[in-house]
């Protein structure tokens, strides 16, 4: 699994968890074996998406680290100030 379609795949989880989809962005960056992606969502949004004490971002990541390691990845995912 390359890091566009785990980017694909937060973005689909994140565009169903917010009122405002279209300010749903995912970046990514690859290094060595891990995949690294920053969540940014609109202000309104980061509680959606962070949840009660981050259980909803905890619930992302595992999900997220179960695809990757389906192909011998690993991934970090960070929810990142709106710019």
């Amino acid at each position: 699994m390359d890091d566009k379609k785990l980017r694909d795949l937060l973005e689909y989880i994140a565009r169903g968890l917010v009122n405002d989809p279209e300010a749903v962005k995912v970046e990514s960056s690859i290094e060595d074996n891990t995949v690294h992606l920053k969540l940014s969502v609109s202000s309104e949004d980061i509680g959606r998406v962070i949840g009660k004490q981050g259980r909803v971002a905890n619930s992302i990541r595992h999900l997220l680290r179960a695809a990757a390691s389906r192909e011998g990845m690993q991934v970090v995912m960070d929810v990142v100030e709106p710019e």
